[in-house]
């Protein structure tokens, strides 16, 4: 918006005022702007504190001197109060000073009665930081800008390569990070609750790594025998103990060769197995079981350490720390492993993946068995709602349960028995067999008696359960035969 010119009585002898006026020049210095007159010459009458802040020119550079001038020995850049006088107009440019700084600068004419212009006044807002955040905005936009089609690209990737199901930002936004670690041999530390699908996002690695044409070996710490884990993961050599094979045997470090090796829940280990991983990542070398025995001098001749080439991902659900400070984990060995941690968040906080992966887990049930079932609205509501303490696991468990539960193509919220979900042990969490017909068929039965107890009706029990009637009857009267 153009300012109109300024217009004072000849008798108000404004210049002299101003220089004379105590308040007047208080009011003037106390801008945050910075503030230039000029005659109707061009010559410089007054600057504010502001203005040398901003232009960094001090009195003595510009009193008593011509803007042209200043002009000409390009001690400002260019003037906007000549522009002024000149146009006999307000005039506003964009001016950068020496001080780096740079300000909206706008010069106003004040005309005497007689038209004549008496004086220029200039107002010089500094607009630096105005512009700092105006790139940081656009560098944050571009990176926006980046980082979403990193992330469509992954999302892309998962649709067509892989096994994961992912929609939520979060997992999104860790795959991606996973995805830059992968191009380097760096050990990783997959950090994260039971179930939270620390082995899928150890797949993903590899398959982004350049060793995915390699092996990817999966070791579950926790399971090996302690007696067995170092032959297990290292190999022997033929002889090295009764019952050993004649051959010798490679371990999976040696398999894993010019691969990733993932070593799940590796606070396990033993504390004498911790000494020889950390010899692995530290020489990329293993030593056999049996390995320096006299007898093996005699076949083979002295015995060397193994060279291995092995990207190793290890995972974990327990706390390291403490266990370094408790003394169950080598301190070497935490400070080795945890080089790129990735913390992946629990499923509850992963709202926009359950729905996703519980469709997709369905589609899979329903491709093996020949089935055509769907989950309702308030299916998938329950599932939101839920808390999933289990996190992936215990979905998967859920969904497998409601499957065979439902008669009907639709799955319904009392399908997916959330408030029993827990009961229910988890097989990867026990060596113990579990009768998972004897477990559906005691829940079964306990719905079935709750809803006729509810409805007192065979078909609105029948209904209440989305069971054909039929069946249900079938069913309770079995039930209540085996009792």
């Amino acid at each position: 918006m153009q300012r109109n010119p300024v217009h004072v009585h000849k008798t108000t002898n404004f210049p002299d005022a101003m220089n004379t006026t105590d308040a007047l020049i208080a009011i003037l210095e106390s801008s945050f702007d910075g503030i230039y007159i000029t005659d109707g010459q061009a010559n410089t009458i007054w600057i504010n504190h502001s203005y040398q802040v901003i232009s960094g020119l001090n009195e003595k550079d510009v009193i008593g001197k011509n803007m042209t001038e200043l002009e000409k020995y390009g001690i400002i850049s260019r003037s906007a109060s000549v522009m002024a006088l000149k146009s006999r107009n307000t005039i506003t440019i964009d001016q950068t000073f020496r001080t780096g700084k740079r300000a909206i600068v706008t010069s106003t004419p004040v005309f005497d009665e007689q038209n004549e212009i008496i004086m220029v006044v200039t107002n010089v807002r500094d607009i630096s930081e105005l512009y700092n955040l105006k790139e940081q905005l656009a560098q944050k936009q571009e990176q926006a800008q980046r980082y979403e089609g990193e992330i469509e690209v992954i999302r892309k990737q998962l649709m067509q390569t892989s096994d994961m199901v992912v929609a939520d930002a979060k997992m999104l936004n860790l795959l991606r990070m996973v995805g830059r670690a992968a191009l380097l041999d760096t050990p990783v530390l997959l950090l994260g609750e039971t179930g939270v699908g620390k082995e899928m996002v150890a797949s993903y690695l590899h398959k982004k790594s350049p060793r995915r044409d390699g092996p990817f070996i999966k070791v579950n710490c926790g399971a090996i025998p302690e007696a067995l884990a170092e032959s297990e993961l290292f190999g022997y050599e033929r002889g090295a103990f009764t019952g050993a094979n004649r051959e010798g045997k490679a371990g999976l470090f040696e398999i894993a060769d010019k691969g990733t090796i993932f070593l799940d829940e590796v606070g396990e280990l033993p504390a004498s197995l911790q000494v020889k991983l950390l010899r692995v990542l530290q020489e990329q070398e293993i030593v056999r079981v049996g390995t320096g025995k006299p007898i093996k001098a005699s076949l083979r001749g002295p015995e060397k350490p193994i060279k291995v080439d092995v990207r190793v991902v290890a995972a974990t659900n327990r706390d390291m720390e403490s266990m370094v400070k408790s003394g169950r984990l080598r301190e070497d060995l935490y400070y080795r492993l945890n080089v790129f941690p990735v913390h992946i968040p629990p499923l509850r906080e992963r709202q926009d993946d359950i729905p996703k992966l519980a469709q997709n887990m369905l589609e899979t049930l329903n491709k093996k068995y020949n089935q055509n079932k769907s989950l309702t609205q308030s299916a998938f509501i329950s599932l939101l709602e839920y808390n999933w303490p289990g996190n992936v696991r215990e979905l998967k468990n859920v969904m497998e349960r409601s499957f065979i539960i439902s008669d009907a193509d639709e799955i319904d919220s009392a399908h997916l028995m959330l408030q029993n979900a827990r009961l229910c042990p988890d097989p990867g969490d026990s060596s113990e067999d579990f009768d998972l017909k004897a477990y559906l068929e005691k829940i079964e039965k306990e719905y079935i008696d709750k809803a006729y107890e509810s409805k007192r009706n065979v078909r609105a029990a029948a209904q209440s359960l989305r069971m054909d009637p039929a069946t249900y009857v079938r069913k309770r009267k079995k039930y209540r035969q085996e009792d």
